[in-house]
């Protein structure tokens, strides 16, 4: 097996994802913490990894890897053996949609306007600049209402098993459900609601995002 090492900020959205499937994969890896509000991710070290500067990057055997899709399908084929992701190849090609939409759709209204307006510029001493928490609402509740019209939600995105898809959405509802905005933006999308509850109370989630 090779060896794994995680570079990224462990509250970070996106290396949340990685951990969250390493950790039911019951792979070992290595963290180690690469600092997003210390300027850690423009060293010179961390760009040859990941010239983008984000995190996370997968080192695998001395290769980086980044960009958390392409780490999620290597480590579910490398350490899962696909367990996370469906055999249907329609159901497979849904998933990847959900994923999409995540990534170009929800993580920017939800994360970039709501989360940091409400929660990072306030804890910073800060003002929460309403127009951009507002602008959030409605691209949200497209990206939410879309991935509520694909998602099974019985009781996991696709169904019985957790997969890539419920790992990438997972990080994303711990921030953002501690928002006001959460329940008008979810008040259409009670299979997300329902998958919601069930799976913030995983001793997995718990683990990796408590």
């Amino acid at each position: 097996m090779a060896t794994l090492t995680l570079y990224g900020t462990p509250i970070s959205v996106y290396v949340r994802a990685v951990r969250l499937l390493l950790e039911e994969a019951g792979a070992n890896y290595d963290l180690k913490e690469v600092g997003i509000f210390d300027g850690q991710n423009t060293a010179a070290e961390y760009l040859a990894k990941n010239p983008f500067g984000k995190v996370p990057t997968l080192d695998i055997d001395g290769t980086a890897l980044y960009e958390t899709v392409a780490i999620n399908e290597y480590l579910d084929e490398a350490v899962a053996n696909g367990k996370f992701s469906p055999s249907d190849l329609l159901q497979k090609a849904k998933m990847r949609q959900i994923m999409a939409i995540v990534d170009s759709y929800l993580y920017g209204p939800t994360i970039r306007s709501i989360v940091i307006q409400r929660v990072i510029v306030p804890s910073q001493g800060g003002k929460t600049d309403e127009e951009v928490v507002k602008g959030g609402i409605d691209p949200a509740k497209k990206a939410m209402e879309a991935i509520e019209s694909i998602a099974i939600c019985s009781p996991y995105l696709m169904g019985s098993e957790l997969t890539l898809a419920d790992f990438q959405l997972i990080p994303v509802f711990v921030y953002f459900a501690n928002t006001p905005e959460f329940d008008t933006v979810t008040a259409q999308t009670p299979k997300l609601k329902d998958w919601w509850q069930k799976v913030s109370q995983l001793p997995l989630v718990q683990k990796v995002c408590g």
